[in-house]
C-alpha cells in the first residue's frame, strides 16, 4: 500500500455515552513515532432523542431484532454522512480537500472473551455516500488474535505524547474510563493501557434517572452531596476491578442493571449523594487502579474526555492522588473533547500507510493487527 506523507483525514467516534457524534478534521503526516496530527475544527453533532433511544434499546441487550440492528447500521451510516457535511459547511472545509475518513463506529456488543465485537455505522455505506474512501471497523481484528480490542487510544497516546524525559499517564474520561502508561522514552512495545470502569456512564444513567437531565453538567449536582464510601468500598468488590490488565469493558457490565445495583446499595442516601458517590467510584477506581497494575504513581495525570469538565470527578482525582499533577489535555495542544476523534483520523492515516497499528502490550493479542477495514467509494 503507497505510504503518503500527509492527508486530510476526518475522524469520527460515536462512544459509549450514545450522546452524538464527535467530528474532527484532521491534518496528519508521518508514521509511528513521527506521527503528527494538528486539527483546527472539531464539532459534537447530537443525535436525536429517537435515535439515542433505539441505540441505548439495542446495546448490550441479549434477544434484539436482526432488523433492527440491520437498520440502524444504514441509519447511523446515514447519520455520520450528513453529519460530516454539516460540519464542513459550518466550517467551509471542502469536501475535495478530505482525503479519507477513520470511523470507529458505534459499539454494540463488546465481549473479547467470547471474541466477538460488533460496531454498527457501516463504513462502506458511509463511503458510498460520502464518495471518500473510509476506514472503520478497527477492533475485530485485533479480538481475532485473542486480544481485548480496545482501548484503541494508546496508539495516540504513544506517538503523540510520549516523552523522553519524563513519565506519564494519560487518563480518558469518557463513558468508560481508561488509562495510558508512557514510562520516559518508552518503546511502542512496552505501552501499558487498560480501561479501569465507569466514567460517564453510570453518571450519566443516574442523572437521567434521578433528575431527568441526560448528565450532571460540570458535576454541579454531585458537588452538593456527600458521597458514602462504605457503599464504594463494598462496590469495589466487583469483579471488574480486581482482574489484572489487558482489560476492557463497557455497557455489558455496566449497564441499566448495574445502575439499578447502584440506586440499591444507596437507597439510604438523597439524591444528590447517589450522584457524589458514583464521583467516588469513578476516582477511586482509577487511583486503585494505578497503584495496583502500575506500581507507582505518576508525576503526571493527562486528562481527556467529557470527564474533563465534571469538577466534581476532577477534584475527586485531586483528592485520591494528592501527590500527582492532574491536568487537562488542552495544557498540551490538544481539545480534550477531540482526542477520540483524533485518533481515527490518525489510525485511517496509519491503516493507509499501510502500518499495522494493533498494540499487544495493551490487549493482550497474539500478534501485531492491522486495524481497520478501507472501504473504497465507488465510481
Amino acid at each position: 500500500m503507497q505510504h503518503t506523507d500527509t492527508r486530510t483525514v476526518i475522524g469520527l467516534m460515536s462512544g459509549t455515552s450514545l450522546d452524538g457524534v464527535d467530528v474532527a478534521v484532521v491534518h496528519c503526516s508521518g508514521t509511528a513515532s513521527n506521527l503528527r496530527a494538528s486539527s483546527e475544527v472539531f464539532s459534537t453533532i447530537a443525535f436525536s432523542d429517537e435515535l439515542r433511544a433505539d441505540l441505548f434499546n439495542l446495546s448490550g441487550r441479549s434477544g434484539s431484532s436482526v432488523s433492527g440492528l440491520a437498520g440502524l447500521n444504514v441509519r447511523l451510516a446515514t447519520e455520520y454522512n450528513d453529519a460530516i457535511r454539516l460540519v464542513c459547511r459550518e466550517h467551509d472545509v471542502s469536501l475535495d480537500d478530505i482525503d479519507a475518513v477513520g470511523s470507529h463506529g458505534q459499539t454494540i456488543h463488546h465481549d473479547p472473551a467470547s471474541g466477538s465485537t460488533l460496531q454498527i455505522g457501516d463504513p462502506s455505506i458511509l463511503a458510498h455516500l460520502l464518495g471518500k474512501t473510509v476506514v472503520g471497523d478497527f477492533r475485530q481484528a485485533d479480538v481475532a488474535l485473542g486480544g481485548q480490542g480496545a482501548p484503541l487510544v494508546p496508539y495516540l497516546d504513544w506517538a503523540l505524547f510520549s516523552s523522553r524525559e519524563e513519565d506519564r499517564v494519560l487518563l480518558n474520561l469518557g463513558g468508560i474510563a481508561n488509562i495510558t502508561s508512557l514510562p520516559a522514552g518508552c518503546e511502542r512495545g512496552h505501552v501499558v493501557a487498560f480501561d479501569t470502569g465507569p466514567a460517564n456512564m453510570v453518571l450519566d444513567g443516574l442523572a437521567t434517572r434521578l433528575f431527568n437531565r441526560d448528565f450532571d453538567e460540570d458535576g454541579l449536582i454531585a458537588l452538593k452531596g456527600q458521597p458514602d464510601r462504605d457503599v464504594v468500598s463494598k462496590l469495589m468488590e466487583h469483579p471488574f476491578f480486581g482482574q489484572t490488565p489487558p482489560k476492557s469493558t463497557g455497557r455489558e457490565l455496566f449497564d441499566l442493571a448495574y445502575i439499578d445495583s447502584f440506586l440499591a446499595v444507596t437507597i439510604h442516601l438523597d439524591d444528590e449523594s447517589k450522584m457524589a458517590t458514583a464521583v467516588l467510584l469513578t476516582s477511586f477506581s482509577i487511583a486503585r487502579a494505578l497503584q495496583n497494575f502500575l506500581g507507582r504513581l505518576p508525576a503526571k495525570l493527562i486528562v481527556s474526555g467529557g470527564g474533563v469538565h465534571n469538577q466534581a470527578i476532577m477534584r475527586g482525582l485531586e483528592a485520591q492522588l494528592p501527590s500527582v499533577l492532574v491536568q487537562s489535555l488542552a495544557a498540551y495542544g490538544m481539545d480534550p473533547d477531540a482526542k477520540e476523534a483524533i485518533c481515527f483520523a490518525l489510525l485511517a492515516h496509519e491503516a493507509l500507510n499501510g502500518v499495522s497499528t494493533g498494540m499487544p502490550s495493551v490487549t493482550g493479542a497474539r500478534g501485531r493487527a492491522f486495524l481497520g477495514k478501507i472501504c473504497y467509494s465507488g465510481t
